[in-house]
């Protein structure tokens, strides 16, 4: 798997200031031969200023969540594959590195990545960030129960349980899919690669990107991110008892 070669698919919502940037940034990874932005409802010229910098785009008409948009880049990128004759169970598929819209040019650290997954050391590969240039309004409230949710079902203490930047095998994944709902998908991913007898390696990776704040936009969000978190907890529990 040495030669593995990478789809990177961006899920952006109004990303116009900065998409431009991560797509070139991301561009010039050497494994990357293909970059999918997928303009998950955005209201402003995200889209275009993607495609001028290099990149194919995804476009929903609404606003659906991160799953379904880092979904929808991952089966666009399935349908190219499949115009290019990558079909059957051997077909040498591209890994699948799913990158935020807001990191610019630090995307090109993201490099770090890939040859754990390309060599199949790992199936996923976690980017940990440094501390962010501006500080975060949260408290915590939303890592803490997604690092505890995924140490209660797989015994693995995660660092930075909500990093978006990931690596994974086609078969990693598959075994995720269907991914869980908005911003649970991070932790339903770590949960099912690992229940699913697979690797997962978090590697230290120099990105920077925008930070919510403690304002009420940055309150909402993590709230957001608080239900979508325990909802993906709450369903594998039940999965869990009903088999």
């Amino acid at each position: 798997m040495t030669d593995t070669a990478v789809a990177a698919i961006i899920p952006a919502k109004d990303e116009a200031d900065r998409i431009a940037a991560t797509v070139d940034a991301v561009r010039s990874l050497d494994r990357v031969d293909l970059v999918v932005v997928v303009d998950d409802g955005s209201s402003d010229a995200t889209a275009d200023l993607a495609r001028a910098a290099g990149a194919l785009v995804v476009r929903h008409p609404r606003n659906r969540g991160k799953a379904a948009a880092m979904t929808s880049g991952a089966g666009y990128v399935s349908r190219i594959e499949f115009e290019e004759g990558r079909v059957g169970p051997t077909a040498d598929r591209r890994a699948l590195l799913f990158v935020d819209g807001d990191l610019e040019a630090s995307a090109a650290n993201l490099d770090v990545l890939i040859p754990p997954v390309a060599s199949g050391e790992a199936d996923m590969t976690i980017a940990t960030l440094p501390p962010q240039k501006t500080a975060g309004g949260g408290r915590g409230f939303v890592v803490r129960l997604a690092r505890a949710g995924i140490e209660e079902f797989t015994g693995f203490r995660a660092v930075q349980p909500l990093s978006g930047m990931r690596c994974l095998s086609r078969r990693a994944f598959d075994a995720a899919t269907p991914l869980s709902r908005g911003w649970g998908v991070e932790v339903g991913l770590t949960i099912d690669v690992l229940l699913s007898g697979m690797q997962v390696l978090e590697v230290p990776c120099e990105l920077h990107h925008r930070v919510s704040g403690s304002d009420w936009r940055g309150q909402l969000h993590r709230a957001r991110q608080y239900r979508d978190v325990a909802l993906a907890l709450a369903y594998r529990r039940l999965r869990r008892v009903t088999g």
